[in-house]
């Protein structure tokens, strides 16, 4: 009964904790991070509130509150939950980072796929898991080796960072078998999909038009969660 209240006050803090990060790493590839903000006053510090003028910081909140009290409702007292929990912070901040400059850092990108792996061998160890660890090995290989395909054959519709990502998302979604992790990758597909379509459909873009595709993605993903979560 009070871990999704737990899981939504962990959420919660996030939400005033992660929005200086995500302004600081919203930079183009060649840029540095940025160290000022707006009003030009000097940032010491990577976690924090929105900075000057920015605003958000309660829509960030009720966002990863929602999202996290979510995961603790269809996962339950397992140990895996305190993975996706603690897993939920880089994913936010790539979702933020990429919708607002096309890009996906490798700061956030490879620690989330290594971090992934790790976290869940660990609550594989722990009781009354629900997944396998070696399946979850399998899924960031399986998905990161299919989104490498995509990007040979298409590298203008997909980043590397793509990539990337998708490592650290197949890990997560493999842990619960292979039909979660088909369900989440075909997610975040039909979501980035029929945005796009959205846009052609409304001449706001055309079908070159460079699309964010880390967001669908990690979408995907967390619905696959819940999905597996659910699973008996």
């Amino acid at each position: 009964m009070y871990l999704p209240l737990l899981a939504a006050v962990w959420g919660a803090a996030l939400g005033w904790l992660v929005p200086r990060a995500a302004y600081r790493l919203s930079v183009e590839p060649d840029e540095p991070w940025r160290d000022v903000c707006p009003e030009g006053h000097a940032l010491t510090r990577w976690l924090g509130g929105p900075v000057c003028r920015q605003r958000g910081a309660r829509r960030w909140g009720a966002a990863a509150a929602a999202a996290a009290a979510a995961l603790a409702t269809t996962t339950g007292p397992r140990p895996e939950l305190a993975v996706w929990l603690l897993l939920l912070p880089p994913a936010a901040l790539l979702a933020a980072v990429d919708a607002r400059v096309h890009r996906l850092p490798d700061v956030l990108t490879l620690p989330l796929a290594a971090g992934a792996a790790a976290l869940l061998g660990a609550a594989a160890l722990a009781p009354h898991h629900q997944g396998s660890w070696r399946d979850a090995l399998l899924g960031g290989l399986a998905l990161g080796g299919a989104y490498f395909v995509l990007f040979l054959v298409n590298p203008a519709g997909l980043g590397f960072g793509d990539v990337k990502l998708a490592v650290g998302l197949g890990v997560a979604l493999g842990w619960y078998g292979w039909g979660i992790l088909f369900t989440g990758a075909f997610a975040g597909f039909a979501a980035g999909g029929t945005y796009g379509l959205a846009l052609i459909l409304a001449r706001r873009a055309d079908r070159r038009a460079a699309i964010p595709f880390g967001p669908f993605m990690i979408a995907g993903a967390y619905l696959g969660l819940l999905l597996g979560g659910l699973a008996p």
